[in-house]
């Protein structure tokens, strides 16, 4: 049995892992900012902002997964940016700090990224691991997010997942682009040209699950094999749900008016290879959008 400390583990894709390496008879421990009695797993508490952790999260701790960080989907003010790159970085600087403390023999740190280190619009080019990173917010968030983690390479391996767009019918993207299009007013964004790299949330979760199985290492672009246009994402979900699609797309610019700075999450996209992750043996279990849709939403 292995012992692994989940940080955001409460989250989307954190109560999957937990749930998937608990299966598995692993030992599954968080590290969270509140603790309740009714806590799922030991939890244990710390205040990155003061730089604060519970000691007794890391005693027998083989394995850190590292997923916590503030949203991404807030208004990009100044004050906001500070937060999401705060919450990254200082998140992972604390862990490193205590892990040297403790001296805390770690067998892999392995953590969140995200395909917007790429930027966040790139057009149709195809991306891999090895394509330079971005030069707007998103990338320097993810840039940032990723050198903090790559410090724990002095101690033991570090992989980094590079996730697209999430889907999953108990939160992130989806359900926010499915619910117009439920009840008959959906349409595609802008051109509807851009790129949209997806993963289904099993995919993800298996990942990193492999990962503490010792079966990936490195850093992999973790989206599916067939990236989808916003519009044909959009036919997807439509067609997935039985529903016409009958309104023009949605102007860029009445969204750039609505959500200033973050609207190239929405306005812009990546074409994301996940070659190298394949060759790796990895196996996605949805590889096509419209059969991942219909697990996820019907």
């Amino acid at each position: 049995m292995t012992k692994v400390l989940i940080t955001g583990g409460t989250g989307m894709i954190g109560s999957g892992i937990s749930k998937q390496l608990t299966q598995a008879g692993h030992q599954v421990v968080h590290l969270s900012r509140t603790t309740s009695a009714d806590d799922e797993y030991s939890t244990f508490a710390w205040d990155i902002g003061k730089g604060v952790i519970d000691e007794k999260a890391f005693e027998e701790v083989e394995f850190i997964i590292h997923l916590a960080g503030a949203s991404i989907n807030q208004r990009w003010t100044e004050k906001n940016k500070k937060i999401i790159i705060d919450s990254r970085v200082k998140s992972a600087n604390l862990l490193l700090e205590t892990v040297q403390r403790l001296k805390t023999p770690l067998k892999a740190f392995i953590s969140m990224s995200a395909i917007g280190y790429y930027g966040g619009d790139t057009g149709d080019k195809l991306l891999t691991e090895s394509s330079n990173p971005g030069k707007d917010f998103l990338a320097e968030t993810v840039t940032k997010w990723e050198s903090a983690a790559d410090q724990f390479q002095a101690i033991c391996p570090v992989t980094k997942f590079r996730t697209g767009v999430v889907l999953s019918s108990e939160g992130g993207a989806l359900p926010q682009i499915a619910k117009p299009v439920r009840y008959g007013v959906g349409a595609p964004i802008g051109s509807g040209k851009q790129w949209m790299s997806w993963v289904h949330i099993d995919d993800v979760v298996n990942a990193f699950c492999e990962a503490v199985e010792g079966r990936l290492s490195g850093t992999f672009n973790l989206v599916a094999p067939q990236p989808a246009t916003n519009a044909q994402f959009t036919r997807a979900i439509a067609k997935a749900l039985q529903r016409p699609l009958i309104l023009p797309n949605v102007p860029s610019f009445v969204l750039r008016l609505a959500l200033g700075e973050m609207a190239t999450i929405v306005i812009g996209g990546n074409n994301v290879s996940s070659d190298f992750l394949e060759t790796t043996g990895f196996k996605f279990k949805y590889t096509e959008l419209v059969r991942a849709l219909k697990d996820l939403l019907v």
